[in-house]
């Protein structure tokens, strides 16, 4: 049976970057020949030297550390925490040991266990690696001023990334995600959980910028926290980031879902001049003034020309609006076709559902303003990623503060290996951390002695990416 040709998908043909090569079936199949497994019992196994190691890409990515001087950022900002003639792991050690291990695919402290036999990872831990309670006495040892301090550590990563882009446009995301606890962790509190209904959670909030994928602002919260005005100084502070690496000529664009239509938020956002495109909550007044609105404009139509999208700018504002003196636009979008998102059918003789949004942009059409919208998506699957990947949903500790400098790690982590990425293996910046780091950092190795230097042997196929 002759199978049908594909066309070949470039973001999935990775064997060729790693040195692969392509399947002969095609030429197997004009010989006649197929694939024969051999007997696994006729293959001989030996022991060989204990100086193999399964994390070659380490190197290369704590070359990069140091050459961006997070290494002295690190002991500046967090020597005082172990200090004295007996401390044998300094926290700044200790940290850049934790992100080694995070970026390695290990996403809690016990999998300090599995690495402390490869050499590599044991050299760059300074030849001995700790002892799992010595690194979770150490996350307790973080206190309020610390976590600041790491999570602004943390966002200058991709600050400077950003820098180094100079989009002329740059889009902030603001989300939350539910992080589901199984133990009794301080700060684990029932709340808004859309799958394990009732069971104790954390509530983080995370600011992404689209341009560069990197998390400029993150906070863990109790899972009985909601987005309200008590985050809107953080957020405030966190778009003060992003005009401090543009400058005050690029457009900054914050995105967020409903939680966003909230006086306070929207009023400190266009104070900061940027625009801002929320999704609306649908309260009974806004339902009536665009279940009245006669003014629609057409930008799509079916198959039998009838309408099928359709946009307006709502005239309607809250009291709260008036009161504060705000000047909102209420875009409203009913489609027939549309399938994401909340749907509201308001016309009984017409099957649209309906969407309303807010944004201080009067000038772009409708139909942009609901894409620029659509687009803060893309948070979505980096969300997943941080979650499966990088598994910030994991508590290595009962303490919410020692959890919180976790959670940093992590983000610190991601957001220093994607700058990584981008500057030494520009071609693999749009793949996912699973992929780029079978391919970077989970390669075989040979660590060597000889004198007083140090070797590391990697196969051939993996030398260009060194380069």
């Amino acid at each position: 049976m002759k199978t049908k040709t594909r066309p070949p998908s470039t973001r999935k043909v990775r064997r060729l970057v790693r040195g692969g090569k392509r399947g002969p079936g095609h030429r197997m199949q004009r010989e006649g020949r197929r694939v024969r497994r051999p007997d696994p019992g006729r293959i001989g196994i030996r022991e060989t030297t204990s100086q193999l190691t399964s994390v070659a890409g380490l190197v290369e990515f704590g070359v990069f550390v140091r050459s961006i001087g997070l290494r002295t950022r690190l002991r500046e900002l967090f020597a005082h925490l172990k200090s004295g003639a007996r401390v044998v792991y300094p926290m700044s050690e200790q940290l850049q040991l934790l992100m080694d291990l995070h970026v390695a695919g290990e996403g809690r402290v016990f999998g300090l266990e599995a690495l402390a036999h490869d050499p590599l990872f044991v050299a760059l831990a300074g030849g001995a690696v700790p002892s799992i309670d010595t690194v979770y006495d150490d996350l307790a040892r973080f206190g309020e001023k610390e976590l600041l301090d790491l999570e602004s550590l943390m966002a200058e990563q991709a600050i400077r990334a950003l820098r180094h882009a100079r989009p002329p446009r740059v889009h902030v995301d603001i989300d939350t995600t539910v992080t589901v606890l199984f133990g009794h962790q301080e700060g684990a509190l029932p709340g808004p959980n859309p799958r394990y209904h009732g069971r104790p959670s954390y509530h983080p909030i995370l600011a992404r910028v689209a341009e560069v994928d990197g998390i400029v602002g993150a906070a863990l919260r109790p899972g009985d926290t909601a987005f309200g005005g008590a985050d809107v100084p953080r957020v405030l502070a966190w778009i003060d980031r992003v005009r401090d690496a543009v400058g005050p000529d690029t457009t900054i664009v914050t995105r967020i879902d409903g939680a966003g239509d909230c006086a306070e938020l929207l009023e400190g956002l266009n104070a900061k001049g940027t625009h801002y495109v929320t999704k609306a909550d649908m309260t009974r007044d806004l339902i009536g003034a665009i279940a009245a609105h006669k003014q629609w404009r057409t930008i799509d139509v079916d198959a039998d020309g009838r309408p099928s999208r359709q946009v307006a700018t709502i005239s309607f504002a809250r009291r709260v609006w008036r009161e504060r003196r705000m000047a909102v636009r209420v875009v409203a979008v009913r489609s027939r076709e549309r399938e994401n998102g909340k749907q509201i059918y308001l016309w009984g003789d017409l099957d649209y559902t309906v969407q309303a949004f807010l944004t201080n942009d009067w000038l772009s059409p409708e139909d942009e303003v609901s894409a620029t919208y659509d687009a803060r998506a893309g948070i979505e699957p980096i969300l997943g990623e941080l979650k499966s990947a990088w598994c910030i949903g994991k508590a290595p500790s009962a303490i919410f503060d020692a959890n919180h400098a976790a959670f940093l790690i992590k983000l610190l982590a991601y957001n220093t290996f994607r700058r990584f990425i981008a500057i030494a293996h520009p071609s693999l910046a749009k793949w996912r951390t699973a992929w780029v780091r079978r391919s970077i950092i989970l390669r075989p190795g040979r660590l060597c002695r000889s004198g007083r230097s140090t070797t590391l042997h990697v196969p051939p196929v993996f030398v260009p990416l060194l380069c």
